[in-house]
């Protein structure tokens, strides 16, 4: 309506009003509070600063009150016009002070920082340290880093000097964000006033231009009042009890928030633009026995009159990836989370219990899409999580509903080109082999080797291929031993066989009997005829093409073993295989050894010595 009014009453070409009119609604809501308006339109007038041609507020003025006319003609009177006269009136005054400072404040700091020398800024990084430590000997328990740490906050505290005059809505989000941390850290208040006293009385020893030091006090004041207002904005009672790590103090902070706002003031901290969560936080900064309390209270479920309440939908729509949060940087939590999301009744009927499980977040994300929640369950490894009675529900959900028909289709044509495989090696060459010459016989082994050839081998093959170029491309190289490098999938024993598999078969078709005697079919040798294999040229690859058929059919066979997981008792059979493998490994290599030792022992020995017992044994 603004824009509209604005340009209907000619000022469409008045392009500083829009950043006015954004600012606008902060500066009405905090009209009661003199210091929160003094730092609207301090920063208001930075982003002024930057705007182009003349600026003349009483055209804001007019097009305002007139866009506020049209909005409420019924409800509005002369009180109306009144009050926000004097709302604009204040406003103006306070912006036409300020006007015209910016730009002088930022070149003559421009000028200023351009001049010190890197023994300049030495010296100014340790002597506000030094004088703020002075100022405030409190300071010290909260400035415990290395030195680097203190240099880069000196650092920064002096870019942002600058940045405030460069981007100034960049900047009060920055701030904001860094207040919320802040907030986190427990650092009062009450400290930023001597740090900021402390800088500007070293710049001011510093700058022999009044006017830097002037800009540099007025910027960093502003950056300290909205780092301040942040702080006592974010640091609600529930942050304060985190900060405490105990269940009890926490329960005690919560406890006074409506059930409809409960979850919220748990999970979200909001000043302006920024927020922070307060059971990240939590887990962060290592506050477990907060965090717990925070996540039993969240999926503790409550009523009044009118609806439930469970705090389910709001932590996972406020933290959608949270399991993989508490993966890596609290797996104690986990439990705690899904034991919450099991409801048991406390009566039976029939002597059973109902029982609810709240899976559907675990199941699917807020935009629709499939969770990656049990990938990320499986990456952690924990074999008791997995076993979780809400995990157990999720993973055979999942499975029975979803992913077995997938999954056999996807084995399914794996399963077939086996069958192919074992058709045109073992069944049809045998009958090629031990038979009469027949034209449909070899056409047939022919046939089921191309399919082989395209169908298996050229997929395998293109499969691989996108996988290391995704690898190299992602940068997923491991060293083996920190020396040989590997591509990430390959660390997988199957996708290491499925490219053993492909690599056996590119060799299988490059010794191929029938392609060698394409040029010889109907020669004068036994058995010559259409795709044939007994040319001269044929056999003599046929020992190699039947070694490296062997080690297929092997590889084959391996791989197909993924089937025996949709039953359970041989997929179990199969893990303990597996499991043994090794121990059978260390086995044969030890009989290996003594083996070894004792024909090593014997050889030594004079075999013809009528001493040697094995051949006295002989004569008698």
């Amino acid at each position: 309506m603004f824009r509209f009014s604005a340009a209907v009453m000619g000022f469409a070409a008045s392009v500083w009003m829009n950043p006015v009119l954004e600012q606008f609604d902060n500066i009405v809501t905090n009209v009661a509070n003199s210091h929160r308006l003094q730092e609207e339109c301090d920063v208001l007038s930075l982003i002024l600063a930057k705007e182009q041609g003349p600026i003349n507020f009483s055209e804001f003025k007019a097009v305002m009150l007139a866009s506020l006319r049209s909005l409420v003609p019924k409800e509005w009177d002369s009180l109306h016009e009144q009050a926000w006269n004097w709302l604009w009136e204040n406003v103006e005054h306070i912006l036409q002070l300020q006007i015209g400072k910016p730009k002088y404040f930022e070149s003559a700091l421009n000028r200023f920082m351009r001049n010190l020398t890197e023994q300049d800024l030495v010296y100014l990084r340790k002597e506000v340290y030094v004088r703020f430590f002075l100022i405030a000997p409190a300071g010290q328990d909260y400035f415990k880093q290395s030195n680097t740490r203190l240099d880069f906050i000196a650092d920064r505290v002096v870019d942002m000097t600058m940045d405030i005059f460069r981007a100034p809505r960049k900047l009060v989000e920055d701030i904001s964000a860094l207040g919320l941390r802040h907030v986190g850290y427990e650092v009062p208040v009450e400290l930023f006033s001597p740090f900021v006293a402390a800088a500007v009385e070293v710049v001011r020893d510093m700058a022999t231009d009044k006017a830097a030091a002037e800009g540099f006090n007025w910027a960093l004041t502003l950056v300290a009042k909205i780092l301040t207002r942040t702080c006592l904005e974010g640091s609600t009672i529930v942050m304060k009890a985190i900060n405490t790590n105990q269940e009890s103090v926490l329960r005690r902070a919560i406890s006074i928030a409506p059930r409809a706002k409960r979850a919220m003031e748990l999970l979200e901290i909001r000043v302006g633009t920024e927020s922070i969560s307060p059971f990240y936080w939590a887990v962060e900064s290592g506050s477990l026995n907060s965090a717990r309390a925070m996540i039993e209270d969240l999926l503790t479920i409550r009523a009044d009159r009118d609806k439930y309440y469970f705090g389910a939908d709001d932590l996972f729509g406020r933290h959608p990836e949270v399991i993989k949060k508490l993966c890596a940087e609290g797996p104690l939590l986990l439990p705690v989370l899904f034991d919450g999301l099991i409801w048991r009744s406390r009566t039976s009927h029939h002597g059973v219990r109902r029982v609810n499980y709240f899976i559907k977040h675990l199941l699917q994300s807020k935009e629709g899409k499939f969770n990656p929640c049990l990938e990320w369950l499986a990456e952690y490894g924990n074999p008791k999580l997995i076993s979780h009675p809400a995990v157990s529900l999720l993973s055979d959900t999942v499975w029975h509903n979803l992913a077995i028909p997938y999954f056999i289709l996807g084995r399914a044509y794996f399963l077939l080109t086996l069958l192919v495989f074992a058709a045109s090696q073992s069944v049809v060459a045998s009958v090629a082999n031990h038979g009469e010459y027949s034209k449909a016989v070899n056409a047939t082994v022919f046939s089921l080797r191309v399919f082989i050839y395209l169908g298996s081998m050229g997929r395998l093959l293109s499969r691989q291929f996108i996988r290391f170029a995704n690898d190299l491309r992602l940068g997923r190289i491991v060293r083996v031993r920190g020396i040989v490098p590997v591509p990430e999938h390959l660390c997988d024993v199957q996708e290491a066989c499925y490219l053993l598999l492909s690599l056996t078969l590119l060799l299988m078709c490059i010794f191929e009997p029938i392609w060698w005697c394409l040029n010889d079919m109907y020669g004068d040798f036994p058995h010559a005829g259409l795709f044939t294999t007994y040319c001269p040229a044929g056999i003599v690859w046929k020992d190699i093409y039947a070694l490296l058929s062997a080690v297929v059919m092997l590889l084959y066979c391996g791989l197909i073993t993924d089937l025996s997981i949709i039953n359970m008792e041989i997929s179990a059979f199969f893990l303990s295989c597996r499991r043994m493998l090794r121990q059978f490994a260390l086995f044969l290599m030890a009989t290996f050894f003594m083996t070894l030792s004792f024909a090593l022992a014997l050889t030594i020995l004079t075999h013809q010595s009528d001493n040697y017992l094995p051949l006295r044994a002989l004569t008698f």
